[in-house]
């Protein structure tokens, strides 16, 4: 179980570091930095990201859960202004982060998992 958790959060940082390198107005000084920036992505999303999907879900539901990459995109950026060494330039570089990193994380699970 507790393999499980560490080879996840490492590859969350990694997913994190390599979505820093492709978006433009995303910036991440060094690996350390993604493990760190990984680790207050999952406070913030523990701490405010149940009330922001509460308080958003009649548009969220309207827009077929659309929305929830928003709510991502903002807890995403509120994870930057928390971590030094992690910066995001504008919101549009959030949503696209955000999108991206979903991306990116799910295929390096799924590309890890099935080989473990």
């Amino acid at each position: 179980m507790l393999v499980h958790w560490i080879v996840n959060w490492l590859l969350e940082a990694l997913a994190l570091w390599l979505v820093a390198q492709m978006i433009p107005g995303m910036q991440i000084r060094s690996y350390g930095t993604a493990l760190l920036a990984t680790v207050v992505i999952g406070l913030v999303d523990f701490t405010l990201g149940p009330i922001l999907r509460f308080i958003a879900f009649p548009i969220t539901f309207l827009t077929l859960g659309l929305f929830r990459l928003v709510i991502n995109a903002v807890l995403l950026k509120l994870a930057s202004l928390f971590t030094p060494g992690f910066r995001i330039d504008g919101f549009l570089a959030a949503l696209l982060g955000s999108l991206v990193l979903a991306i990116v994380t799910g295929l390096l699970q799924s590309l890890a998992w099935a080989t473990i």
